[in-house]
């Protein structure tokens, strides 16, 4: 019997962990975070403080207690864009070439080279 076999597809993302971005879109519109995570597959982020949700946990051992637990969950990496701390201002990304060769990150509105 054959089967078949998902394909595992790598979105390609325009932001990196430890990137700072603005949200542009959803409930948390405006907000500046930290990328702590990300979900390449899925093409989802998770942001330092954007999306928080309240998660009960319960209780694993015998007479421990259950938790109620604020973290952050993901969204989508379409509704984040790269931001510039210097001039505060948030910005799409180009791919460029420095003197020595290397292929880095750019913003296009500040010319700020990311990597």
């Amino acid at each position: 019997m054959l089967t078949k076999q998902k394909k595992v597809v790598r979105h390609k993302m325009h932001v990196k962990k430890g990137d700072t971005v603005q949200v542009i879109s959803g409930r948390d519109k405006g907000v500046i975070g930290e990328i702590v995570a990300i979900n390449a597959k899925k093409s989802q982020v998770i942001v330092q403080g954007v999306n928080m949700r309240t998660k009960h946990v319960k209780p694993q051992a015998e007479g421990e207690s259950g938790q109620i637990l604020t973290k952050e969950f993901p969204i989508h990496s379409s509704n984040v864009m790269l931001y510039s701390t210097k001039q505060k201002v948030a910005s799409r990304v180009a791919h460029t070439l420095t003197e020595d060769g290397r292929k880095v990150r750019m913003l296009k509105k500040t010319g700020e080279i990311l990597d």
